[in-house]
């Protein structure tokens, strides 16, 4: 229980700077992202930004090979191991993969801008346009490279000031060039330019970082005792399963959007443009439970990187329950919050234009409902454990049940459609995932805690939705007004009713006190809301 506590608090220590870095490049994304379509008029052109992106990301989804988990993975272990001369092979190794893999794969998708272009264009999209977004577009791809192989050398040494560093960097020039070139008449292509110059000085001051603070450190190892042949064999032995799920992520989405232009009806005044921008924004919107989501799910695969599982079987199964429940603890709240909020949160920001984003919004949230249900952990766990041939076998199981269910239901359904095929494809990986953790590690969620989180969020949520349903806001200080009211309604009745139906106990209390006393001055703002569910534990003691 000794080592549990002490990694709880190296995560928490981690996540929170990381949560730091995530809201804070959050919110300067969504500031540019709501100038961005607000001055782009309307969700046809906005759709189209994010059809000139499909490609890039499809072919940058190659480009990875699971080689930047491979390199959390084993510069986390070999850390807690005290294997310096290990780290050094592993980052000599993944820099040059990166790197060379960024370059040939951007000159690839911009060679083939012409052909992909073709596959794209519309009436109202012409292919000479769509040429141009491609080509520029391209260059994320090396940007993204410059990112990854910086970003996955914090991760592993847990620096993760570092990744938040970056995060927002890349954040706060997006902020200001993007919305800057679109209003001075670029249009989407100034949408596209200002995300690539951004992510490129980003990932070049991470790459800095990365040689200066890790990887130029003395270790007297020439070339060839740095073995990049044999290291890059292990990388690519992990880190190759995982490679699966990449292109899963990657392929899936532009297999949805390619769907879902065949859903649209022909001779109607609705546009396949006008729907991808609808639901993007609705997307976009889930930055705000990403906030919790991301650091959460990035200090988890280095913790369970470090334990053993013969040596530590007892503090491995503490550690995913853990995981799950504090995760869910945090993240079904906020996400029913949104899903509650979500007209008043789309129209205040956005406008009456996104007419469809708000339903969108709440449909897609369920996804982060099922963290309750392990999934933010239970892939972490596997690959932290090296089970990363289970890990590919469970995202091919997700691959195949995207492409059946996308078939059948977005050409049927639309947007609707493609929002029900993501919630419905990855639960058999899920569940068939969890079997096996509990099979072979004797680690499970428990079900009775979730079912209590689940059981609390949702009081707040309806005693949020019956108090502001009488309310016909009609503009966008009034929406913004109830977005507000709403919030703290939802966190006084969840603050209430957690201790009320036992969702939070004096245990937890005293673990998450524990593990956030790792924060220095930052843990009294955390221990106030403690505080009040330890007064409220104690009241209905009954």
């Amino acid at each position: 229980m000794g080592k549990a506590t002490g990694m709880g608090k190296t995560s928490a220590r981690g996540g929170f700077k990381l949560f730091i870095g995530v809201a804070i490049s959050s919110i300067l994304t969504a500031v540019s992202l709501i100038l961005v379509m607000n001055f782009l008029d309307n969700p046809d052109n906005y759709g189209i930004v994010a059809t000139a992106l499909i490609f890039p990301i499809l072919i940058s989804s190659l480009k990875d090979w699971g080689i930047n988990a491979a390199m959390v993975k084993y510069l986390a272990q070999y850390k807690s191991e005290n294997r310096i001369h290990s780290s050094k092979k592993v980052m000599t190794a993944g820099l040059l993969f990166e790197l060379i893999t960024g370059v040939l794969l951007t000159l690839a998708s911009f060679l083939l801008a012409d052909m992909l272009a073709g596959i794209l264009a519309t009436e109202t999209f012409p292919k000479a346009e769509v040429k141009i977004l491609i080509e520029f577009a391209s260059f994320t791809i090396l940007a993204d490279s410059f990112l990854k192989i910086s970003q996955s050398t914090f991760i592993g040494f847990e620096r993760m000031e570092f990744h938040s560093l970056t995060m927002i960097l890349n954040s706060t020039i997006r902020c200001f060039l993007a919305p800057l070139l679109v209003y001075l008449g670029y249009s989407v292509l100034g949408a596209i330019q200002g995300q690539i110059v951004a992510q490129l000085v980003a990932g070049t001051v991470g790459l800095v970082i990365f040689y200066v603070r890790f990887f130029r450190q003395p270790m007297n190892m020439g070339v060839s005792d740095l073995n990049i042949k044999t290291t890059l064999k292990m990388l690519l032995k992990y880190g190759m399963p995982l490679s699966v799920s990449v292109i899963v992520l990657g392929f899936l989405p532009p297999f949805y959007n390619a769907l879902l232009t065949q859903s649209i009806p022909t001779g109607t005044n609705i546009s396949y443009t006008n729907v991808i921008g609808n639901f993007q924004a609705a997307v976009n919107f889930t930055v705000l439970i990403t906030f919790f989501t991301v650091p959460i799910a990035t200090v988890l695969l280095p913790a369970f990187s470090k334990l053993k599982p013969k040596e530590e079987e007892k503090t491995l199964r503490i550690v995913f329950n853990s995981s799950v429940k504090y995760g869910a603890l945090l993240t079904i709240p906020v996400t029913l919050m949104i899903m509650v909020l979500s007209e008043p949160l789309v129209f205040a920001l956005l406008g009456v234009e996104y007419t469809e984003a708000p339903f969108f919004l709440t449909l897609y949230s369920i996804l982060f409902l099922y963290t309750g249900l392990g999934r933010l952990s239970f892939v972490a766990f596997l690959n932290g454990q090296g089970k990363t041939e289970i890990t590919m076998r469970l995202f091919s199981l997700t691959l195949g049940m995207g492409l059946l269910l996308g078939w059948l239901l977005i050409p049927q359904f639309g947007a609707v459609g493609l929002i029900a095929t993501n919630l419905i494809a990855g639960l058999p990986a899920l569940f068939v995932g969890l079997w096996w953790i509990r099979k072979h590690f004797g680690a499970t969620v428990d079900w009775k805690a979730s079912a209590k989180i689940f059981l609390a969020s949702g009081i707040a949520a309806v005693v949020t939705y019956l108090l502001l349903s009488p309310l016909n806001a009609s503009n966008r200080i009034e929406w913004l007004i109830e977005v507000f009211a709403g919030g703290i309604i939802f966190l006084v009745v969840y603050l209430v009713a957690a201790p009320l139906i036992r969702a939070v106990d004096k245990n937890d209390v005293r673990s998450l006190r524990e593990m956030l006393s790792g924060l220095g001055p930052f843990s009294y703002v955390f221990n106030i809301p403690l505080k009040i569910i330890e007064k409220l534990s104690t009241i209905f003691e009954f």
